[in-house]
């Protein structure tokens, strides 16, 4: 088992299946402690039991991302059991059961619960957590943006761009606390989520990718965990596109 998180506690929402869980896996591989933050209690506690079952050490806190309340337990519950926060990963998201509808005639109650996930979530989260990792000295906040965010994607691609704008935003409050804040954006991701959204046409979306097939959860790996790490101690506000060559951006 590779060391390279050794002593780290990391918190990954939405970590009970997808990219999440393919975060949650690799980090505690690497040597971290994982919290593994989902409103879904039965696979969220699967993930964690693989990775006590493998020689890591995880523990799953049910946690709902839009509210402060359960944001700040999670927290707080986190530092008891584990001793601090070092790192966490922003990624829960409503993506695999989304409705689709236009941003002019989406019901409005649905559309402030979606953006109270994808987006605030991202918000809710990283003021539960700054001050204990403040208290460690510092640490890093990876946020899971999308591509959608520079496509047309109605609501989810609006609450990736907020995703953006939060990432560029928190990046100066808090890093004078040595805190970084930095975002990966996805391309299409061959995920069960992914599957129920797009279908047949995911074949489609290979067509305009330079790398001609569909991404692995395992592709975001390497880019979260090196921003996670000391490796990248001076990279903040970043997005950073894996996406197959998906989107070209000056």
């Amino acid at each position: 088992m590779s060391t390279r998180f050794k002593d780290k506690v990391v918190i990954v929402t939405g970590a009970a299946q997808g990219i999440g869980e393919a975060y949650a896996k690799a980090l505690a591989a690497e040597g971290a402690s994982v919290v593994v933050a989902d409103v879904n209690t039965e696979a969220g506690e699967k993930v964690a039991a693989a990775i006590n079952e493998t020689g890591g050490r995880a523990i799953f806190v049910h946690t709902d991302v839009s509210s402060a309340e359960s944001a700040t337990a999670m927290a707080e519950r986190t530092v008891a059991e584990l001793g601090g926060i070092d790192g966490l990963v922003n990624n829960a998201a409503i993506y695999g059961t989304m409705q689709f509808d236009l941003l002019i005639t989406v019901d409005w109650d649905y559309y402030k619960k979606f953006m109270s996930v994808n987006m605030d979530g991202v918000l809710v989260v990283t003021r539960a957590v700054w001050k204990h990792m403040q208290a460690r000295g510092g640490g890093s906040i990876v946020n899971q943006s999308s591509t959608a965010a520079y496509l047309y994607s109605g609501f989810y691609g609006l609450a990736k761009t907020g995703v953006n704008g939060l990432t560029q935003q928190l990046a100066h409050e808090v890093g004078g606390m040595g805190i970084r804040v930095n975002a990966i954006a996805p391309g299409p991701t061959d995920t069960e989520a992914t599957r129920t959204q797009a279908g047949d046409a995911a074949k489609d979306l290979v067509k305009g990718l330079a790398l001609k097939r569909m991404g692995q959860p395992e592709d975001m790996v390497g880019a979260c965990l090196f921003l996670l790490s000391d490796e990248s101690s001076w990279v903040t506000g970043q997005i950073i596109a894996v996406d197959g060559g998906q989107t070209f951006r000056p």
